[in-house]
């Protein structure tokens, strides 16, 4: 029989890869790996086992329904930000996650509170700031371009919330020697 697992800190492609990998090499049957789950059999299937498996890769099996969804909702806000969607100044970021959601941007910003100790918004704000700092650092862009893309009304908009979260300014960042990047299962 198979079963989906759910599993937080699958944030990337190379994340589907690594827990495709390391559930393979530990015996498991995986009939399929997508972003933030994992479809195995489950027969004879040891759960510690697949638990630790996933924690020293530095994955978690989720279990419950508020898990899953704060999953969910991490894994889309990350997607949907990298997308590209954001430029699109009709498109509200909260009215997209209530229709995805089905569930009004309260109550998820609730719920991601309580779960996570922190907001809802300070994620997405901390999402969005770790793009822009990985797009300075491929210096493919203007910030002019980078604030249009991420949805800012301006890049003086742009350059006061990177320097509130990072305390550097977007054209400091840049010169720096050492960028100070965190990894998006970090924030």
């Amino acid at each position: 029989m198979l079963e989906t697992f759910h599993i937080k800190n699958m944030v990337c492609l190379r994340c589907i890869r690594v827990v495709d990998e390391a559930l393979n090499r530990e015996g498991f049957y995986v009939k399929s790996v997508d972003m933030g789950f994992a479809v195995i059999e489950t027969e004879a299937l040891n759960k510690k086992k697949l638990s630790k498996v996933l924690n020293d890769n530095g994955f978690e099996l989720l279990e419950g329904k508020t898990s899953k969804l704060i999953k969910d909702l991490k894994t889309f806000i990350v997607q949907f930000i990298r997308s590209g969607k954001l430029e699109n100044e009709k498109l509200k970021f909260s009215a997209v996650l209530e229709k995805k959601f089905g569930k009004s941007l309260g109550y998820l910003g609730k719920l991601y509170s309580q779960a996570e100790n922190n907001t809802l918004e300070k994620y997405i704000l901390a999402q969005k700031i770790e793009y822009v700092k990985e797009l300075i650092v491929y210096n493919e862009l203007t910030l002019t371009e980078i604030s249009f893309q991420l949805g800012y009304s301006s890049v003086t908009h742009l350059s006061s919330q990177f320097r509130q979260v990072t305390g550097f300014s977007a054209t400091q960042f840049k010169t720096l020697k050492k960028h100070h990047r965190k990894s998006i299962d970090q924030l």
